[in-house]
């Protein structure tokens, strides 16, 4: 261990520490210590560099070498345990906010689903009213043709043509792509 008077002490009671001898001593060990904890070595120089900066005026009360060594591995440690703890802040805050093209797969799929539903949802709208009945009843109420014929009061047969006729001004109406969906969503 380097005497005190190398390090620009007068006694050992009232050691007078010279700031560049104590950056020369310390700066290569400190700049190691804290790349082995930060793993970035601008970051670590950044690190030390600091610590001298922000703890140059108590350097003269330490009263050996030793406390004043443990002192700045002390204060390193600390300001690398802060970067590390701020980059996992980020990590944390840039994966939450952040979608990679898996996960933006579902948002574009749900996009479209929604676009073709909204342009079934208006070609439904345009039937006549006694297709559009039908079409309804059979397919999102889930009733059966003597069902629907009940309660509209008509023949099953007129419900079998409301069916027919209603699909056939829907395939007109929608792309291939959008009726296809239709006929898959329904069980058509």
């Amino acid at each position: 261990m380097q005497a005190m008077s190398d390090m620009g002490g007068d006694d050992a009671h009232s050691p007078c520490w010279g700031m560049e001898a104590v950056f020369r001593r310390y700066y290569p060990k400190l700049c190691y210590y804290a790349f082995k904890i930060i793993d970035d070595k601008a970051s670590a120089e950044d690190v030390v560099q600091d610590v001298f900066l922000r703890f140059q005026d108590r350097f003269p009360q330490f009263n050996s070498e030793t406390a004043l060594g443990s002192f700045l591995y002390l204060s390193v440690k600390n300001a690398c345990l802060n970067i590390l703890r701020h980059r996992a802040v980020e990590a944390k805050h840039e994966a939450s906010v952040s979608f990679s093209s898996e996960d933006e797969a579902p948002f574009v799929e749900n996009l479209i689903r929604a676009e073709v539903y909204g342009e079934i949802h208006q070609a439904i709208q345009s039937l006549p009213a006694g297709c559009r009945t039908v079409i309804n009843l059979t397919y999102f109420d889930g009733l059966k043709n003597e069902e629907i014929a009940n309660r509209l009061q008509v023949s099953v047969n007129t419900v079998k043509t409301q069916k027919q006729r209603g699909l056939q001004l829907l395939r007109l109406r929608l792309a291939p792509d959008a009726f296809f969906l239709l006929l898959t969503v329904l069980g058509a």
